[in-house]
């Protein structure tokens, strides 16, 4: 028997659609636009964050250049001969050089509305992990100072300097495939941290302390260099059985090459046909981030995309 349902009884039924306000948003939003507002702001974030205007390009050449000066007084310093004849030029040129990176560190938080975008970004970690080292020297630690030369990985961005968008896409397309297979390279690093454990172990078994094998951490050592071809030679097994055992070692060494560049291939092949995102390249109007590279207009909202506005604030 078919029930026949009022209307009165259906709007009873009907609950109403609450609505999801966008808190961060709207405040990311709001910040955004005082941001654009203050116009020193603005020309300050097409400076730092844009390369599209020729005092852009000056100024990311010349921290190119900066980057390239200070690791080499920093390499050149543990040199004993150079080091001898220009201690006082390295060190000059390490200092003015970390304080002028420390001020352009605190200029690009400056710059954007929302400062941890870039400060836990890897560009923001970057810049940290090679400034606040050579800061530890303060404290007892001085050669820390030569891990600054991360910065050199700041060269990257030669690239989006010069506008090179070929090679740009490349690049996005290696990160991309690699974040792809993380997944399967992390399950295959465990499966061969696992295997060469077990191998270690059974090698100390086997051969035992009169061979090398002291212990099992040694055992592990060895099945680790030798998975890797690179057969250091300062261990060997003697007995039959372990020269066997490292024979299927080597075997298996070939695999920790193949297994993960086969996974990184087949992840670039997939991306190939796609277009590379700027994770920078921000929406100030609805916050969202990612954009193709030759997006002028907000996936989301349609709005420009600053830096893509020039000087003009008639779009506000």
């Amino acid at each position: 028997m078919n029930t026949i349902i009022t209307k009165e009884e259906e709007k009873r039924d009907i609950k109403p659609i609450k609505t999801i306000e966008r808190k961060p948003v709207k405040n990311y939003v709001t910040k955004a636009r005082k941001v654009i507002r203050q116009n020193w702001r603005m020309q300050l974030y097409e400076t730092i964050y844009r390369y599209r205007k020729p005092q852009s390009r000056v100024f990311a050449t010349l921290m190119l250049f900066l980057i390239l000066l200070h690791s080499t007084a920093v390499i050149l310093e543990t040199v004993e001969t150079w080091d001898r004849h220009l201690h006082k030029v390295f060190i000059y040129v390490q200092w003015s050089v970390t304080i002028l990176f420390t001020i352009e560190y605190f200029l690009r938080i400056i710059a954007l509305p929302r400062p941890s975008n870039y400060i836990f970004s890897p560009i923001g970690i970057l810049d940290f992990l090679s400034i606040f080292p050579f800061y530890l020297g303060f404290f007892g630690f001085p050669k820390f100072k030569y891990l600054t030369v991360i910065r050199l990985a700041r060269l990257f961005r030669i690239f989006q300097v010069f506008n090179l968008i070929s090679y740009q896409g490349e690049a996005g397309t290696l990160v991309e495939a690699l974040k792809a297979s993380r997944f399967k390279i992390t399950i295959f690093i465990l499966a061969v941290i696992i295997s060469v454990t077990i191998i270690g172990a059974t090698m100390f078994v086997i051969e035992g302390p009169e061979h090398g094998f002291a212990n099992i951490p040694t055992g592990i050592y060895w099945a680790v260099v030798t998975i890797t071809t690179v057969g250091y030679g300062d261990i060997a097994p003697q007995t039959p059985w372990g020269k066997t055992l490292a024979t299927i070692l080597m075997l298996m060494g070939y695999s920790t090459i193949v297994v993960p560049t086969s996974i990184v291939s087949a992840e670039i092949a997939k991306r190939t046909d796609k277009k590379n995102f700027l994770e920078n390249k921000t929406c100030f109007y609805c916050g969202l981030k990612g954009h193709d590279s030759d997006a002028q207009h907000c996936k989301r909202c349609g709005s420009k995309l600053w830096g893509d506005l020039g000087d003009d604030d008639d779009d506000l």
